[in-house]
């Protein structure tokens, strides 16, 4: 990750709302070139906000957010979006490789697109299955894959168009254990390979310990930004709740944030700055 690059996104005192109901505020921030940063916080603390504010899908509250150096604009090809899952009907007979194309530029497509055009598309669509590990899959029914399949045909498809950015929302949910860690280090081992910043949101740091840079942990209203072993402390999270808020390790090494309501606790484990 270069130290040097001009940032991919920056926040000055941003804040989110709905309805003229704040969300979250106060946010400062900036995302490197090339950096890995986890979007972290309970349920409903607003960590998709920071996607749609980032895909010019909605206005700030409050303050001022760049994305490279520009006001967030929809439909920007720089920018790579794999939505929160949902469950594709068993019946649906639509081809892998069909998914996939569907994140090719729009002027790749439709009536008078030359024959260039069309084996380029065929050509990025292969890479990208191939870069995902679903190269086999092009030919067969999206519904009748299992979900960790059809999550790498979303991501494939957000890839397809070669993005700087790619933006994640909950792309762990529903997923076994071993999946989550599959595809945590598939979207490490791509990011290396092509340079792209990543910022996934979840809700467990868990799957994703080993490849994140950076947390940004948003809850009681409040934003914080660091390495996880900065972040995920007593002192922090107390201090972002307005809370008493401990944060417990076990035998084991894992952390767990207690002294919150069930649906805001939830175990991590512990990682310091990357070199």
């Amino acid at each position: 990750m270069s130290g040097t690059a001009e940032p991919i996104a920056m926040a000055a005192g941003l804040a989110s709302g709905y309805h003229g109901r704040t969300v979250w505020s106060g946010a400062d921030f900036s995302i490197a070139a090339g950096e890995f940063l986890t979007v972290l916080g309970p349920n409903g603390a607003g960590k998709s906000t920071l996607l749609r504010m980032v895909l010019g899908l909605l206005r700030p509250a409050q303050g001022t957010l760049r994305v490279f150096g520009a006001p967030p604009r929809r439909g920007n090809p720089a920018i790579g979006y794999v939505p929160q899952r949902r469950t594709l009907d068993p019946d649906l007979n639509v081809r892998a490789a069909d998914l996939v194309g569907l994140g090719v530029d729009g002027h790749q497509w439709g009536v008078g697109v030359s024959q260039r055009k069309k084996r380029e598309k065929r050509q990025d669509v292969t890479r990208a299955l191939a870069s995902v590990g679903a190269a086999h899959l092009g030919g067969r029914a999206v519904g009748r894959l299992s979900g960790g399949e059809q999550q790498r045909l979303q991501l494939a498809q957000a890839l397809v168009a070669r993005p700087r950015l790619l933006l994640l929302d909950e792309p762990l949910a529903s997923l076994d254990l071993r999946s989550q860690q599959e595809v945590s280090q598939l979207v490490a081992d791509l990011r290396a390979e092509y340079g792209f910043t990543v910022v996934l949101v979840t809700h467990d740091i868990n799957p994703v310990l080993g490849v994140t840079d950076r947390v940004m942990y948003v809850a009681g209203g409040g934003v914080s930004v660091g390495p996880p072993g900065e972040v995920i402390t007593t002192e922090s999270l107390s201090r972002l709740y307005q809370a008493e808020v401990e944060v417990l390790t076990d035998s084991r090494g894992r952390i767990f944030v207690v002294g919150l309501e069930a649906e805001t606790a939830h175990p991590h484990s512990p990682r310091g700055p990357r070199p």
